[in-house]
């Protein structure tokens, strides 16, 4: 009978939890809506998406930090025998590089993207919106802009770009730790 106690059950669950969102929201479910949503919808929709998804990528990043399994050493009938478990296995020196920098790296990634880079794309889309109004004109429209304009969309255009590649790294070092994670199990 399985536990609800069990750490490593949390620790899989955070990862396929991880692993599946990162995987939805990146390559399918932000592409569609971009594809199938009017461009003033799309914002809605991202503007209330994406805290919710970096906040859920931050706590699951820490979970899976906390809930480390180590290594099974050996197994016998019921009794397993594990080492370097939790946060400090992976301070192990055999897991720092393979292990604890891929999921710190998630972690770090996901926070810097929910407190740091999605606020100010939020905000730097609100500028614009704002900025639509005085200019009497869509940024989207083709130019000449005003210069205003012009930085408010090279900022958005940096910030999403930002963005974009911190979410790709905390992707590839999920996908890498997958590997390590099968090889251990």
């Amino acid at each position: 009978m399985p536990s609800v106690t069990d750490y490593k059950a949390y620790h899989i669950l955070s990862y396929g939890s991880f692993l599946g969102a990162t995987l939805f929201q990146s390559f399918i479910g932000g592409v569609v809506a971009f594809k199938v949503l009017p461009r003033a919808q799309f914002s809605t929709l991202q503007k209330a998406t994406f805290p919710v998804f970096f906040a859920l990528q931050s706590v699951l990043g820490l979970a899976l930090l906390f809930t480390y399994p180590g290594e099974k050493l050996l197994g016998v009938g019921n009794q397993t025998l594990r080492e370097n478990v939790g946060f400090s296995g992976l301070l192990a020196d055999n897991n720092r590089w393979p292990i604890f920098v891929p999921l710190a790296t998630i972690f770090v990634t996901s926070v810097i993207n929910a407190l740091i880079i999605g606020p100010a794309t939020t905000k730097t889309m609100k500028e614009r919106h704002h900025q639509e109004t005085r200019d009497g004109k869509k940024y989207s429209d083709p130019g000449p802009h005003s210069k205003a304009m012009e930085q408010l969309n090279k900022s958005f255009g940096v910030l999403h770009s930002v963005s974009t590649i911190i979410n790709l790294t905390a992707f590839g070092c999920a996908i890498w730790y997958g590997f390590v994670l099968g090889e251990r199990l």
